[in-house]
């Protein structure tokens, strides 16, 4: 079977966002303030929301880098449910963002991807860790070597999750786009295992938003 008859594919819209500061761990905000134009979105095993990039500071805050702005990965056909989010303000506990004219952009196949966090309920020890996700890709059909980085943790709700920096290598076209199109463990809507090539260009973009 094919990649979009197993997993239906996905593409990233990205919006300019007119923001300066938001707090560096906004996952569990920057979602909230997207429900909240665009409507109730927690079942909607469609979309996947972009860590915002920029470059942190050390009192807690991202400086948020306005070019790439805000990214949501999702399935074609869902793109005009998020249109709405143009020419809106968020708000993330205490910082807002206005939200500018949107992109759409093909997802490439890259041997290399990353993503800044990755979480499994009930894994938050490496090596265990390693087992879980390994299952999940298996089940992806999608064959790669993991590099875990660093423990990272996000807040949601009140509550600390524990994940990983989470990298696979030497993965072939297709499962390359699998996994960018599957996404990696939960909490994708706030951020959370949505996978980027790890190309130079990257990197350096990436880098700048290390916490």
């Amino acid at each position: 079977m094919s990649v979009s008859q197993e997993i239906a594919p996905r593409v990233d819209i990205a919006f300019r966002l007119a923001a300066n500061l938001v707090p560096l761990d906004h996952g569990y905000a920057l979602f909230g303030a997207i429900c909240r134009i665009a409507g109730d979105l927690h079942g909607a095993g469609w979309l996947a929301v972009h860590p915002l990039p920029g470059v942190p500071r050390p009192d807690g805050l991202l400086a948020v880098d306005a070019h790439r702005g805000l990214r949501l990965r999702l399935e074609p056909g869902q793109i005009a449910r998020v249109l709405c989010l143009a020419g809106k303000r968020l708000e993330l506990d205490g910082h807002s963002a206005r939200v500018g004219v949107s992109t759409v952009h093909a997802i490439e196949p890259a041997a290399e991807l990353r993503a800044r966090i990755v979480v499994i309920k009930g894994f938050t020890e490496p090596e265990p860790f390693r087992e879980a996700l390994r299952r999940q890709l298996d089940a992806l059909e999608v064959v790669a070597r993991i590099e875990l980085g660093r423990r990272r943790t996000i807040a949601v709700n009140g509550y600390t999750v524990v994940g990983f920096e989470t990298a696979l290598h030497e993965l072939t076209p297709e499962g390359s786009l699998r996994a960018q199109y599957a996404g990696l463990g939960g909490k994708q809507r706030m951020g959370c295992g949505v996978l980027v090539p790890t190309g130079r260009r990257a990197r350096r973009t990436e880098a700048r938003a290390e916490a």
